[in-house]
């Protein structure tokens, strides 16, 4: 198995990804654009037997039709992207184990709070959890936005119980490129973050094209603020000592939806 992470150069700053198997079959998650898809399934010899979306907005769905014409391949994406999300075929079931490959399994895990119809999916390789694709509801070193049927509280929850709480060592894929601006406000809040500070460095040092940063989630427990809550310096910084978990993380996301 082999994972292409795929930046599409567009203005939203979208990841598409391609898993590649031994026998040059591929699946697709969230296709931006189905002709820059075609190319390069064309250009490694890959045939396509599946799209995969994490949710039904459009910048993670608008390759689908087109791909589905030329390679009559099958769409899956949650029950509730229904009618929703162009050409669905399959509709996913929070809690399924799929078999991909005779060495890989995807769990696929309901994570609302960007949308109630998200979806993140684990890659168990070789019987050991080897990612994730998280969609928009994990970014690197930052959380998706509630702006689009979205839910905060809900957010929370996916986050501290089903994200958190997974092994330190997995790797992050999430839906778009916006490490950058969330390091910044990381720092913003927590000055004293020398680890951010080194992942802000070694992004301006980093090629998107040829190779994108990847964190884990240990990684991301040291510079991803909405894993940080119980961080002192966040808190008074926000004033919110006294607050709960849940409402400092409310508090910060709704400090980045400004930022």
């Amino acid at each position: 198995m082999k994972i292409h992470q795929i930046f599409t150069h567009n203005s939203l700053r979208n990841f598409t990804y391609y898993i590649e198997f031994e026998n040059k079959q591929a699946i697709i998650i969230d296709p931006w654009d189905a002709q820059v898809a075609q190319k390069f399934l064309k250009t490694n010899q890959l045939t396509l037997t599946t799209i995969i979306n994490t949710h039904e907005h459009w910048d993670h769905t608008q390759g689908n039709q087109e791909l589905v014409d030329k390679y009559e391949c099958e769409v899956w994406a949650h029950k509730m992207g229904q009618g929703k999300i162009p050409a669905q075929s399959h509709l996913l079931e929070p809690g399924e184990n799929i078999q991909l490959s005779e060495e890989t399994i995807m769990q696929v895990i309901d994570t609302p709070g960007h949308s109630q119809a998200h979806l993140c999916f684990i890659i168990e390789h070789k019987n050991k959890p080897h990612c994730i694709f998280t969609g928009d509801i994990l970014f690197n070193a930052g959380v998706g936005n509630c702006h689009n049927g979205g839910d905060v509280e809900d957010l929370y929850e996916t986050i501290s119980t089903k994200i958190a709480t997974l092994p330190d060592s997995i790797i992050i894929y999430p839906g778009h490129d916006y490490l950058e601006n969330n390091l910044r406000f990381t720092l913003k809040h927590e000055p004293s973050n020398t680890q951010a500070k080194l992942w802000l460095e070694k992004y301006s040092q980093s090629n998107i094209n040829d190779n994108p940063l990847t964190t884990t989630l240990a990684d991301e427990k040291q510079i991803n603020t909405f894993l940080r809550l119980d961080n002192k310096e966040i808190q008074s910084r926000l004033a919110t000592s006294t607050a709960s978990e849940k409402e400092t993380f409310i508090a910060l996301r709704a400090l980045r939806d400004k930022w």
